[in-house]
């Protein structure tokens, strides 16, 4: 497996920009973030070039995220602002040869069914998906937990997993989050290994206060030992909440130099 390092969260003492070049300093050599809202595009694309770094995946546009909003395409008053977002979204991916992009899907909401926020959910994404094939990239759905979150509509590992399969579309994929599941299901191990086929992309962060692995109640060594012998040989994006003064001091778990490339999880210093 391979590891990247989510500049949204991460290396939050320094502004946007400035955080690629600080992960390719870290050792990385790959990155993930959240949809660049109030950024240049072009000028993230300049950071992401000048720091010499490949980009394993990024957020569709979520809306206002830091005021807790969590997805665009199922709600029906804003999902024209998620169809106009895929194809600037699938430009700044095409010039970042990024192959991955997440698209949350929001929120329930007071006054809506359910079933047909899910409708629509799925008609957006399929219409993202066949846009996105055309240039070769996949759509991850992921599962996130409703404490910190909101009432999210796709809560847990099997509602995702459903969700995605009723898309239909081979380039949509289900994206894990080891935090946001350990909040809401536990059963991390049985849960991975029953959907693997379906997995493109994960996540890590400690339970339950979302710092780096080996601050919380994950056995991070074992987890990512199955996952490793299930023969997943793609990215782990680190999507945590550093405890640490600075982000740096975070990463003691994982040596500098695996940063960069393959890992094995007995390697890590947990």
């Amino acid at each position: 497996m391979r590891f990247c390092a989510n500049v949204s969260i991460l290396f939050r003492e320094a502004p946007f920009l400035e955080r690629f070049g600080l992960a390719r300093a870290a050792g990385f050599s790959a990155v993930e973030f959240w949809w660049p809202a109030g950024e240049d595009l072009g000028e993230v694309e300049a950071a992401v070039e000048d720091a010499g770094l490949t980009v394993a995946l990024f957020n569709f546009d979520a809306g206002d995220m830091p005021a807790g909003e969590r997805g665009l395409l199922s709600d029906p008053d804003r999902a024209g602002e998620f169809r106009e977002n895929v194809p600037v979204a699938l430009e700044l991916a095409g010039r970042l040869g990024c192959r991955r992009l997440n698209a949350l899907v929001g929120h329930r909401l007071e006054g809506v069914d359910r079933e047909e926020q899910l409708r629509l959910a799925r008609e957006n994404v399929a219409w993202a998906a066949d846009r996105a094939a055309e240039r070769g990239v996949e759509i991850m759905i992921e599962a996130v937990n409703t404490f910190e979150n909101g009432p999210y509509l796709l809560s847990r590992t099997g509602e995702a997993a459903a969700f995605v399969r009723s898309v239909g579309r081979e380039n949509v994929r289900l994206q894990y989050d080891y935090y946001h599941m350990q909040r809401m299901e536990g059963n991390l191990t049985a849960t991975v290994r029953e959907h693997i086929g379906m997995i493109g992309h994960v996540q890590v962060a400690d339970s339950p206060g979302r710092g780096e692995p080996g601050t919380g109640e994950i056995n991070y060594r074992y987890v990512l030992g199955e996952l490793e012998r299930l023969g997943y040989d793609g990215y782990v994006g680190l999507e945590y909440n550093p405890t640490t003064e600075r982000t740096e001091e975070s990463f003691a778990w994982l040596p500098k130099e695996l940063r960069g490339g393959d890992v094995r999880a007995e390697d890590l210093r947990l």
